[in-house]
């Protein structure tokens, strides 16, 4: 096997309370803006949850000539619409759809009136906007028979945050189950203590990315959440590894101690952890540099998740199995490295279960 880190011996438990703390940073950093943004009188939200969870409005342009959709978004932010969604239609090529956020000062559509009034404040900023590419056809006329036209409105609607709240709730329920089955897997092919300390660490790892979310505002949509649901995979793979390998060390050198043995664990790791995360981080990279606005909140996500899930394997996922097994005394951790085993040090063997010894008659 191809080693990049062929000899690398760090006492990665020794440090483990000093990543901890990082973690503990970012997480209150994370927690303190949500909360001051929520709390604070005619300030913004903990997340900046996109048309899908807010509502908004949709309308449907077609052109003669059409621009394209970097060109529309640049219209669009010119005209103060923030953030908005554009796709092109997939059986009409002169067509787009833009779904744009309810517009700032108005209140979100609570009666029939107030939804009528929110779509046409929507469809004047969109005309607004588009006008930059030239006039909209007479509503009486048809975009073909105005010479002057260059495009026309041709639908509104509006879009209620109900679909976007069904979705999130089956988002979080699957991600739940997806934490349990985790557990329960790692706990019947490992150990319980294990299966702890994976499972805490994926939810530090989305916990960390909706911190970076809610500091920076980033856009939350449907696309946010299903790097959610990769994260979830993504971040137990490493953990998977080690805990493999210490249970592969701990048969094979039952003199040491299983703080010894993880240490080494995620030493003989470490050059699989570098190729295969680094991969990965190299092509989320390209994402978040490459993939333009569409895909900005999910490779955002994914950037960030990555980086956790790496980090989260040694500061998180092993710390926690380690401190689970020496509260339950079955492995008594230490700080510094063995040389000579005191007398009634529990070795990495004294964490398996003990045989009882029969007589056997002759």
């Amino acid at each position: 096997m191809f080693q990049i880190l062929p000899k690398i011996n760090v006492d990665w438990m020794g440090i483990r309370k000093p990543l901890i703390a990082i973690s503990i940073v970012v997480l209150l950093a994370g927690l303190s803006s949500a909360v001051a943004r929520q709390l604070t009188p005619g300030g913004t939200d903990a997340f900046n949850l996109g048309v899908d969870f807010q509502g908004g409005t949709v309308i449907t342009a077609k052109f003669k000539q059409k621009p394209s959709v970097d060109d529309i978004r640049s219209s669009l932010n010119a005209a103060g619409i923030t953030e908005p969604i554009i796709q092109d239609s997939t059986d009409k090529t002169d067509e787009v759809l833009i779904k744009i956020p309810l517009i700032e000062g108005s209140v979100e559509p609570a009666t029939e009136q107030e939804t009528v009034n929110q779509v046409a404040a929507g469809r004047e900023s969109v005309k607004n906007a588009l006008n930059s590419f030239g006039a909209e056809a007479a509503p009486e006329a048809s975009l073909q028979d105005d010479p002057n036209a260059a495009y026309k409105i041709v639908g509104t609607d509006s879009v209620g945050p109900v679909a976007g709240a069904q979705l999130r709730n089956q988002a979080v329920i699957a991600t739940l189950l997806g934490m349990i089955g985790i557990l329960l897997f790692i706990a019947f092919r490992y150990d319980w203590t294990y299966a702890a300390g994976a499972v805490i660490a994926v939810f530090h790892d989305v916990l960390i990315t909706l911190a970076f979310f809610s500091i920076f505002q980033w856009e939350v949509s449907l696309t946010v959440l299903a790097a959610f649901l990769t994260l979830v995979g993504f971040s137990v793979n490493d953990s998977i590894v080690i805990f493999d390998r210490i249970r592969e060390n701990v048969s094979l050198h039952r003199d040491k101690s299983i703080y010894q043995l993880t240490n080494d664990s995620i030493n003989q790791t470490m050059s699989r952890t570098i190729v295969t995360n680094g991969l990965v981080f190299l092509s989320v990279l390209a994402l978040v540099l490459f993939g333009g606005e569409v895909l900005r909140g999910f490779s955002l996500a994914l950037f960030v998740g990555s980086i956790a899930g790496t980090y989260s394997t040694i500061a998180i996922a092993s710390p926690i199995a380690l401190w689970w097994q020496g509260k339950l005394g079955a492995a008594k951790m230490k700080s510094v490295e063995i040389v000579k085993q005191p007398a009634g040090e529990k070795l990495a063997s004294a964490s398996r279960r003990s045989v009882t010894r029969r007589p056997v008659t002759r």
